[in-house]
């Protein structure tokens, strides 16, 4: 039981600093303005609807709080990926 719920922190706690790193890139690109920017901001907010969507639908058809967090992680690790080459 304690090995389930240390891991489910780990992965939160590492879900938090990926976001973080997320979070700052998109500030910049943001920051920046134009077409770009307009288009990030567009993106953020659709994913996050998406990503609450799937995070839900997973809660009820029996998914585990493990499960819906590496999935955002997934998400996350994506997007800095991404907005980190360009």
């Amino acid at each position: 039981m304690i090995g389930s719920w240390l891991r489910l922190s780990m992965e939160a706690a590492r879900l938090a600093a990926e976001a973080n790193m997320v979070i700052g890139l998109r500030v910049a690109k943001l920051s920046r303005g134009g077409p770009a920017a307009r288009k990030e901001a567009r993106r953020m907010v659709s994913e996050k609807v998406e990503a609450a969507a799937r995070a839900a639908q997973l809660t009820a058809t029996g998914g585990t709080p493990l499960q819906v967090v590496k999935g955002y992680r997934r998400k996350v690790r994506a997007n800095a990926k991404r907005l980190r080459k360009g």
